[in-house]
């Protein structure tokens, strides 16, 4: 296959050169390109020699095309795409150099060369695939139409001799190409969530309290609130409660992160002893509805800790991610769990009958919202 070159009013895609070596070895020394993409790390001069100097027999072999994006103006590297084709269908990569970012170039570039993999190369399908966390590439599949289809778990190792990681994957079929043009709804709250992502885990405070990640210094801590009776009695923890559980369940919480999916907050005095959590869930994505639970150690109830640090979650839910509904369910023997999410605005929507195995005992359980 002969090297093609696409365009579009600012943009020219086309197959490397030697010349590019330069500006390629200076785009990836991008911490963020090499830790999401394939690229080597550390990334030599030899490496951007090297990639650059094979691109033409990867087009020749028919199985890879990799453009330089650049600005047709001016000539300088913006970005890099590349397809990897086989039996019909193919993969498109992409990283953008640091200096371009925030200004659409890749989405930009991405359906210049999804187009082409369309129209030319009648490929019956367009896969994408990056380590759980890598929110902005994730955006830009969505920006180009592609669906998100599922986690490969383990199923990624960007660098040699990495431990394997978890990866989404995305398709796109022939007509759903997202044509030009602004964010729709759900891509707006897609790239709000996204920046909230890409940065750590904030601390919040919460009418004298402390909402801040969980860590492993709260094994302890976590145990005491778990071995709690009520604990067993309202809730899904395992029972009985052991240390390896609750290193389990800092994790899921450092992987809910991660992935995006939520967040879970240790609630904590000022000094920092450890007086429960708020466990928040994302339904999909990109989320519009969250549902959200709590526990309170049994020596700090009655001090407005829950409504406090439950009013100081949803307000951040609503800002930071652009939720529209928080969910709350609790059975219908839990009172005290009804009486907080009252106070902090929930209304109970209704019953669900035998909606919750409680230890393998249908449950009812009552069911509200808090609306932004």
């Amino acid at each position: 296959m002969d090297p093609v070159r696409l365009t579009d009013d600012e943009l020219t895609l086309r197959c490397w050169r030697p010349d590019d070596a330069d500006a390629v070895y200076r785009a990836c020394q991008d911490p963020d390109i090499q830790r999401w993409t394939t690229v080597p790390s550390p990334y030599t001069e030899a490496d951007a020699a090297h990639f650059v100097a094979t691109a033409p027999d990867q087009w020749a072999a028919g199985t890879v095309a990799t453009f330089g994006v650049f600005d047709s103006a001016t000539g300088e590297l913006l970005g890099s795409q590349g397809l990897h084709r086989r039996d019909g269908t193919a993969e498109l990569g992409y990283w953008t150099a640091p200096w371009a970012r925030g200004r659409g170039v890749t989405v930009r570039a991405g359906r210049l060369v999804a187009r082409w993999a369309f129209d030319t190369l009648r490929v019956h399908r367009l896969g994408w695939q990056a380590v759980v966390g890598n929110h902005a590439s994730r955006l830009v599949a969505a920006r180009l139409g592609m669906r998100l289809e599922g986690v490969t778990r383990s199923g990624l190792a960007p660098h040699l001799g990495d431990e394997p990681q978890d990866g989404w994957l995305a398709g796109m079929l022939p007509g759903e190409l997202r044509a030009a043009g602004p964010d729709d709804a759900a891509l707006a709250r897609a790239a709000r969530q996204a920046r909230t992502y890409l940065t750590a885990q904030p601390t919040i405070e919460a009418g004298g309290y402390l909402l801040r990640p969980v860590t492993e210094t709260d094994v302890p801590a976590l145990v005491e609130l778990c071995r709690d009776p009520a604990m067993a009695e309202f809730t899904t923890v395992p029972v009985p409660y052991q240390p390896s559980h609750a290193a389990f369940f800092v994790r899921l919480a450092r992987d809910r992160w991660v992935a995006g999916d939520g967040a879970v907050f240790a609630i904590t005095e000022p000094a920092g002893r450890l007086l429960g959590t708020m466990d928040l869930r994302l339904l999909d994505w990109p989320a519009r509805i969250a549902d959200i639970g709590y526990s309170v150690a049994a020596s700090a109830r009655g001090r407005g800790v829950a409504t406090s640090a439950l009013r100081a979650v949803c307000d951040w839910t609503f800002d930071a991610l652009a939720i529209d509904r928080i969910e709350w369910r609790a059975y219908v023997t839990n009172p005290a769990s009804r009486r907080v999410a009252e106070k902090a605005g929930f209304t109970v929507e209704g019953t669900e009958r035998g909606h919750t195995l409680h230890r393998g005992t249908p449950v009812d359980t009552w069911y509200g919202a808090l609306l932004r």
